[in-house]
């Protein structure tokens, strides 16, 4: 077997981690085993609580992606937990231990859960009072109900486990998570008005104008994607001592970046659905016209993919274009059709001019 085919999958594991995304994926899976660990340790052998399951637990659902949401979660979770057992406790006492009264129980909870208090916890109220209603114990019986303050013992443990295993052990920023988006959107972008053009620079049919859209959407559902991201970086450095260490800047300029991508694939949409609207005659279109305007839009595809390009060249040759035109004996019919185009990669011109000066890109 050739040695080319035995390091592919090393390779791909390797692509697997070089991702932002994919890295803080790992790490927060392996903060999540490494509390569950510690907060059972801690219930189980330290404080020598009986049937320490809620710690762990609670601990392996209080981890999540950001410092921030893990307080708020942290404190909604021992709130949850809390209503859970006390939920079990009056409904045993009320109609002891039975079938019936452990459905009213789950029934209960999940009433509760559907309040506004408990917000994203709501399925943890109903799903402690299975988890205390199961255990074993006789909640009709004195020295379980006693026993029963330990379960939310258990649930602080974890609570607590699980907050200072995200603060302290690389809580993430996922900026880079976000800067990749972003830069994944804009190559796309650039790589859609480059293919335009070499189409258009030959025969095309309908189906490679309906690409042309279709791949506009596909790059706006990226950009959306890359809004979530930035959304989910600015939440990853509210209470995050990293960001002390790593300002991160550049952050607060993407929501910029992306209104200014979404302009231009707007614009780049307007183009391929003015070129589909008209493709039984873009073919007859004045080759004064229809050469320099597609070597210029391809040219700016070169400058959307890569923003560090001197827009400068380009504005002023799309300029130049409109300028000559003016003086051409061209036919009224394409006029509208002309203008319009210019006015597109105009737009996306200063989209590239924008880009390149709100952010560093690919850094």
């Amino acid at each position: 077997m050739p040695s080319h085919e035995k390091t592919r999958p090393w390779s791909r594991v390797g692509d697997w981690l070089a991702s932002p995304a994919n890295q803080t994926d790992a790490l927060q899976m392996l903060k999540a085993v490494v509390a569950a660990m510690a907060a059972w340790a801690l219930a189980r052998f330290v404080f020598g609580l009986e049937q320490s399951f809620l710690a762990p637990w609670v601990a392996l659902l209080t981890v999540h992606a950001t410092v921030h949401r893990t307080f708020r979660r942290g404190f909604q979770m021992v709130l949850a937990v809390g209503t859970g057992i006390l939920v079990s406790l009056v409904v045993v006492v009320l109609f002891e231990s039975t079938v019936w009264s452990f459905g009213l129980g789950v029934l209960v909870g999940l009433v509760l859960g559907r309040f506004r208090w408990w917000r994203d916890e709501g399925m943890t109220v109903a799903t402690t009072v299975l988890f205390v209603m199961t255990t074993g114990y006789d909640l009709s019986d004195q020295r379980a109900i006693d026993l029963l303050p330990d379960r939310l013992f258990d649930t602080v443990i974890g609570v607590v486990v699980a907050m200072l295993i995200n603060l302290v052990v690389f809580p993430p920023l996922n900026d880079s998570s976000a800067q990749r988006q972003i830069d994944d959107a804009d190559e796309r972008l650039g790589q859609l008005l480059q293919d335009m053009a070499v189409q258009m620079n030959r025969s095309w049919n309908s189906q490679e104008e309906e690409d042309w859209i279709e791949r506009t959407r596909s790059v706006q559902r990226d950009i959306d994607h890359a809004w979530s991201l930035v959304r989910h970086a600015r939440e990853a450095g509210w209470w995050n001592p990293r960001r002390r260490l790593h300002p991160g800047d550049e952050i607060h300029s993407y929501p910029e970046v992306l209104r200014r991508l979404e302009e231009g694939v707007a614009q780049t949409q307007s183009i391929a659905r003015q070129v589909r609207d008209s493709s039984r005659e873009a073919h007859d279109w004045d080759p004064r016209f229809r050469d320099r305007y597609i070597e210029l839009l391809d040219r700016t595809g070169r400058g959307v993919a890569d923003p560090d390009v001197d827009v400068a060249p380009l504005r002023r040759d799309v300029r130049q274009l409109a300028d000559d035109l003016s003086d051409e004996d061209l036919s009224g019919r394409y006029w509208p059709l002309y203008g319009a185009l210019i006015a597109n990669l105009q737009a996306i011109i200063e989209v590239v001019d924008d880009v390149a000066t709100a952010r560093p890109v690919r850094t």
